[in-house]
């Protein structure tokens, strides 16, 4: 069987002028002399996807102040509470700035200790600090007081999270955070 090579790319003039899969395939002679069908023409793939439209120009929105505001009381919360971490030895203290990521705070402290007993310690001097002075402040919730694995201290604009370290490297809380601003305390 001798094959033909083919020379050149040239379009057919019209889509009859192309012969079907049909007729290239069968031997010459052995078709029952019909003519071969047409071809229909080829169709651009568009794996189920709508044509492409014309975009509508939008109208141009005048430009809006890069991030969102600064919170002085919170930014200042936040130090307090990360530098009495460090001074009860809180390891790799952390602040991360969460302004405009996040509905709940402005800014998450996070820190890890060694065992439950100084992970409950560490949480218990940040509270007690914070209701003394001249502007006390309490924590609106806490939990993981009882277990000491993790203690989570919310005050509102700031979260302080303080962890035994293995559960601080399984969580991995500051990967989730990892497009955020951070402040390395200790």
């Amino acid at each position: 069987m001798a094959t033909k090579k083919k020379t050149g790319t040239r379009k057919p003039k019209s889509p009859r002028a192309t012969p079907s899969r049909a007729a290239k395939k069968s031997p010459a002679g052995k078709g029952k002399g019909k003519a071969p069908a047409a071809k229909a023409p080829a169709r651009k793939k568009t794996a189920g996807r709508a044509p492409a439209r014309k975009k509508a120009k939008l109208p141009v929105v005048p430009q809006q102040k890069a991030g969102p505001e600064e919170n002085p009381q919170a930014k200042a919360l936040a130090h307090r509470i990360g530098q009495l971490l460090v001074d009860k030895k809180g390891e790799d203290v952390v602040i991360l700035d969460v302004r405009g990521k996040t509905s709940y705070a402005d800014y998450i402290v996070v820190t890890s200790a060694e065992t439950d007993r100084q992970v409950l310690a560490m949480a218990e001097n940040v509270q007690v600090e914070l209701k003394k002075g001249d502007a006390p402040v309490r924590a609106l919730s806490t939990e993981g007081t009882e277990s000491g694995g993790w203690v989570l201290l919310d005050y509102g604009e700031v979260v302080a999270h303080v962890f035994r370290t293995e559960l601080r490297a399984h969580y991995d809380f500051e990967g989730l955070w990892a497009d955020t601003a951070r402040e390395k305390l200790s």
